[in-house]
């Protein structure tokens, strides 16, 4: 059984789900897992949104960045034992080799940032992206490890 576990989650633009999803992976996950995220098409930049969820609820949002899933994919890189993607653009797309054959998933979330209204609208739908993302990885994060192994 594998005592430490590297999971990706994947977006077009890295700048929102997926972020929020290794953010809070890093929290719920510790000392078994370790997050990370990045686009195929990284924004440069995350939204302000998907921090202030983050703050909210208490995540640290250090060192948190908008990046290519290239960074994943070249000698050197942490090897993965779980891809997800959280948006249906990246699950579409041609994916990089990920070194070790992780287990790979899709888990499709509504794209906050493209939701239009009042700041008070778009925000409740960065909440709303949150929480899904929450209940997804508490799922994931209570099966048993040996499971877990078995799916790598």
């Amino acid at each position: 059984m594998s005592e430490h576990y590297n999971v990706l989650f994947l977006c077009t633009g890295n700048s929102a789900r997926s972020i929020m999803a290794e953010a809070i992976m890093n929290e719920k996950g510790q000392p078994d897992f370790t997050a990370y995220s990045a686009g195929s098409h990284p924004s440069g930049k995350v939204r302000p949104e998907a921090l202030r969820q983050l703050e909210d609820f208490g995540l640290s949002t250090v060192g948190l960045r908008s990046k290519s899933w290239e960074e994943f994919s070249q000698p050197g890189a942490p090897p993965m034992n779980f891809v997800f993607t959280v948006c249906d653009n990246a699950a579409n797309e041609v994916c990089s080799v990920w070194p070790g054959h992780p287990a790979t998933a899709h888990w499709g979330v509504t794209d906050p940032a493209a939701v239009p209204g009042t700041e008070a609208e778009v925000q409740q739908a960065f909440r709303d992206a949150f929480v899904v993302l929450e209940r997804r990885i508490d799922l994931f994060l209570s099966l048993p490890h040996a499971s877990l192994d078995g799916m790598r």
